[in-house]
């Protein structure tokens, strides 16, 4: 107990950690992990617990050498146990937490930035790797019996219970000093991470079928008795042999590295547009998975990405902010997992009724004055814009992926919001003309004025197409995201979204057309400036995230749904369009009649 009490000194340790370079901290964590293995095997055995002191004191060592009081405290302790020869009940968990604590707090990426190429590594490893350990791994060669300690036998299931890819990873690069294992330092850091996972396919068998997912960082980060543990002993082996294509989490960490090095070399507008495409780039894309399976991770995601911007802005703690945002992105990539069924059902139900709802009301209600009017084949027109919506959210549905990730989603999206604030200005305005101009209620009646005439046919097409244009988009988007936890989940809970949207255009049209003509022009006059305002505001904060404006945070509530953030570049828009109706209305409002004079 005395040894865990140690750990409390860790904490003081983040204020100076970015200072340290984090090729030393993936030193001292390969070190105690491997201590953390073996040193319960070295027990009894004279020579191997002369090599696990030797570990031990490598590892206080490389802490001095980097100024880590706190971290050094509780390595001369491990040091002292290992020394004194004490049981590894007691040494071994010290190890495991240190390790896990330094990950932690240095925000350490555990995972190859890119997938590894199986192939590759098991080239490299038959060319650098099969003299000691063979060809299979079982370290059955020539070499290997004059070797004191042997090298490891990956064909053995017990030394493979206590290895992760990581843990391989950083012996290649490092070495087990005391052994014939050498480091590869000067090996690509790719090459280095497809050995690693070449490593762990030599003891499985052929994989005949599609692995369930799992992110690079997970793969990487588990031994196979916790990925048997986790998805079932028969999914191992294509865990292992096939691989995921992407791990967009992965190139998040690497952007946010990046952001850290331009920082460092004196150029903060870097940094800030590095943290801009590392958001884009790599939290964006999986957005959708990622809010399925823990929506408050994201909002602190989102949250931290924005403190990263505003610190690189002010020049203010940048460091300690985007080391907190890739702690973040490491519990998302390890510790999250897939949704179940029902979960991905009721996620995509919700996002079918969030998502159409502000659409099929303004539809709606376009539809509704279309039918008081008696211009039916202006009907058809609405009806071909939000169609056409539909199919472009099909489109982005299969293709979504390869076309519409990162930064052009955001863009298209962004775009389409700023252009539709402006088509449903012009109805708005429109609406409003004709319910306080009585003269054209007859006329109305019988046929399309010139309002409404052929010149008009491109703008209600265009209306009702953008109107349902970014909600079709982004559903589709969403619900892609959400495919890969669960397809039939996805839709059957789309297939429910859209029966209840259905339904609201049912009831959205049949009120419309009982309502008398003047309160039915007000009322969709307002909601098209309602929808207006908030498009204007998710239209801004896309340019926001896209790093085109900056941010001014201000005190307020944050309803994402309703296009309101507590910032000065969405707020300020939104306000003076919100009350340009009103001033316009004043100027336009007629006096009232003199009374006659007696």
């Amino acid at each position: 107990m005395r040894f865990l009490g140690a750990l409390l000194l860790v904490i003081s340790a983040s204020s100076w950690a970015q200072a340290v370079p984090s090729q030393g901290w993936h030193r001292v964590v390969g070190l105690l992990e491997y201590l953390e293995g073996d040193y319960a095997h070295a027990q009894g055995d004279p020579g191997e617990l002369e090599e696990q002191r030797g570990l031990a004191d490598e590892a206080v060592k490389q802490l001095e050498s980097m100024s880590a009081p706190a971290y050094l405290e509780v390595a001369r302790r491990i040091q002292a146990g290992i020394t004194e020869g004490r049981p590894a009940s007691e040494v071994t968990p010290l190890c495991g937490e240190l390790a896990r604590t330094i990950i932690r707090e240095q925000a350490l990426v555990q995972a190859p930035r890119q997938v590894p190429s199986l192939t590759e590594g098991q080239r490299h490893f038959e060319a650098t790797c099969a003299s000691c350990h063979g060809v299979t791994g079982a370290a059955d060669t020539e070499a290997a019996k004059h070797l004191d300690p042997p090298p490891a036998n990956f064909q053995d299931p017990v030394r493979m219970a206590a290895l992760t890819p990581y843990k391989v990873f950083n012996t290649t690069t490092f070495g087990i000093q005391g052994t014939g294992m050498a480091g590869f330092p000067s090996l690509p850091e790719d090459v280095r991470w497809a050995q690693a996972f070449h490593v762990f396919t030599l003891r499985q068998p052929r994989c005949d079928h599609l692995p369930p997912p799992a992110s690079l960082a997970e793969l990487a980060t588990s031994t196979d008795t916790q990925l048997a543990a986790k998805f079932g002993a028969t999914e191992v082996a294509c865990l292992r042999r096939v691989l995921p294509r992407v791990d967009p989490l992965a190139v998040a960490q690497a952007g946010l590295d990046d952001a850290l090095t331009r920082y460092a070399k004196g150029d903060p507008e870097g940094a800030r547009q590095a943290v801009v495409d590392a958001y884009l780039e790599g939290l964006e894309p999986v957005e959708p998975t990622l809010r399925a399976r823990d929506p408050a991770l994201v909002g602190q995601l989102e949250a931290a990405f924005t403190r990263a911007r505003l610190a690189a802005q002010s020049g203010r703690y940048f460091e300690a902010e985007v080391l907190q945002t890739k702690v973040l992105l490491e519990k998302a990539q390890t510790g999250t997992s897939a949704s179940s069924f029902w979960s991905v059902f009721f996620a995509a139900l919700f996002i079918l009724l969030r998502e159409g709802f502000e659409a099929v009301i303004v539809v709606g209600a376009l539809l509704a004055v279309l039918q008081k009017m008696h211009a039916p084949e202006q009907a058809r027109v609405v009806h071909a814009g939000w169609v056409s919506a539909l199919f472009a959210g099909a489109l982005a549905f299969l293709f979504g992926q390869a076309f519409f990730g990162g930064a052009n989603r955001e863009w298209l999206e962004t775009l389409v919001a700023l252009a539709a604030v402006g088509l449903l200005l012009y109805a708005a305005l429109w609406l409003n003309a004709r319910a306080n101009v009585s003269r054209y209620m007859g006329e109305l009646r019988g046929k399309m004025t010139a309002a409404v005439g052929a010149g008009s046919t491109a703008s209600l097409f265009f209306i009702s197409f953008s109107s349902a244009g970014r909600e079709s988009l982004e559903t589709a988007l969403f619900l892609q995201g959400l495919a890969g936890d669960s397809r039939s989940g996805v839709a059957w809970g789309a297939l429910a979204g859209l029966g209840a949207l259905l339904g609201l255009v049912v009831m959205v049209r049949t009120v419309g057309f009982r309502l008398p003509m003047k309160t039915l022009f007000s009322a969709s006059t307002t909601l098209l400036v309602v929808t207006a305002v908030m498009l204007l505001g998710k239209g801004m904060h896309g340019l926001q995230e896209l790093g085109v404006l900056p941010l001014a945070p201000v005190p307020f509530v944050k309803l994402e749904a309703l296009g309101l953030f507590p910032d000065a570049w969405s707020l300020g828009p939104q306000l003076v369009l919100a009350l340009l109706p009103l001033a316009w209305s004043a100027a336009h409002r007629k006096p009232p009649a003199a009374l006659p004079q007696a």
